[in-house]
């Protein structure tokens, strides 16, 4: 006798894959856009004094409404790693000194 299949495959399913976001600089140097191929819209540029925390929020709570975690990557303008902040709150700065 064959078992559930639908019960053995549910088993084997993996954690979804998480979100993975870029925080770039805008070309005009007046801000940020968060960049990710799940966000339906595009781009979402952000500005001020707080624009950089602001898109991490962002993506996090986005990834996490969705039942995902976020990786955010955050860049320079010379498109350098400047900040990394992976699933489980493990932020990794890679400011050169």
């Amino acid at each position: 006798m064959k078992g559930n299949l639908s019960y053995e495959n549910s088993r084997m399913v993996d954690a979804p894959a998480p979100d993975v976001y870029e925080i770039r600089p805008r070309k005009e140097r007046d801000g940020f856009d968060l960049i990710s191929n799940r966000l339906p819209g595009g781009p979402i540029p952000y500005a001020g004094p707080d624009a950089v925390r602001n898109a991490i929020a962002y993506a996090k709570y986005y990834s996490w409404s969705r039942s995902r975690q976020a990786i955010v990557r955050v860049l320079n303008h010379s498109e350098a790693l400047v900040e990394d902040y992976k699933p489980l709150g493990r932020h990794t700065p890679t400011l050169s000194q």
